[in-house]
């Protein structure tokens, strides 16, 4: 089994463009439900302070400043550059990337590793279901994509596809990092876009 997720901030305005590769210290303090969450919120809504977050997920705030302050020692998440000076700090997302198969197969991390993969599962499943229940009919050029195929591939022919298609998203992707993210009210105007990129071997295949 080979797992990789990489998790980016889709507000090129809030984004940091750190990332780092999870260690089995760090895997296992985020391995923690109201921690995925915190992150997930902060990935979708952007930067925020312990107060929102604690506000939106029905939290108090001692507790969200609490798994913020793990979250960063871990470098999940860091000072927001466009708060500043204000009474509470304000909070970004750290993007990372969980690839290596040893926390898969170490009985230590293995557990937290699949907490962590499904919690990534269930988030995408949840985006997924809120696009098509707000898909804009009005601007089909922002309706998305879902594309699905299958064929019979070796495990050379399969690594070597996954990883062009990560070269290539990286390639496009990585220039626009950064970019304000300014309001528009033009039907071709900007909006945050996530991109999944998924491939697996089908059980039973």
């Amino acid at each position: 089994i080979y797992a990789k997720v990489s998790l980016h901030m889709p507000d090129g305005k809030s984004e940091s463009t750190a990332r780092h590769h999870m260690s089995p210290d760090s895997l296992k303090a985020f391995a923690h439900p109201l921690r995925m969450a915190m992150y997930a919120q902060l990935q979708t809504s952007g930067p925020a302070t312990a107060s929102q977050l604690g506000r939106a997920l029905g939290e108090s705030s001692g507790q969200t400043s609490y798994h913020l302050r793990q979250l960063e020692r871990h470098g999940f998440v860091e000072d927001d550059p466009a708060h500043t000076g204000g009474r509470e700090r304000w909070w970004r997302a750290v993007g990372f990337n969980m690839d290596s198969i040893d926390l898969l197969r170490d009985p230590a991390t293995s557990g937290s590793a699949k907490v962590v993969l499904h919690q990534s599962v269930a988030e995408r499943t949840g985006a997924l279901g809120a696009w098509v229940n707000a898909i804009d009919l009005a601007s089909p050029e922002w309706t998305g994509l879902l594309s699905s195929s299958t064929v019979v591939l070796t495990a050379h022919e399969f690594g070597e596809i996954t990883g062009e298609l990560l070269e290539l998203l990286e390639a496009r992707l990585e220039p626009l990092r950064g970019r304000d993210l300014e309001p528009s009210t033009a039907p071709d105007g900007p909006r945050r876009v996530r991109f999944h990129l998924d491939a697996f071997p089908l059980a039973g295949g």
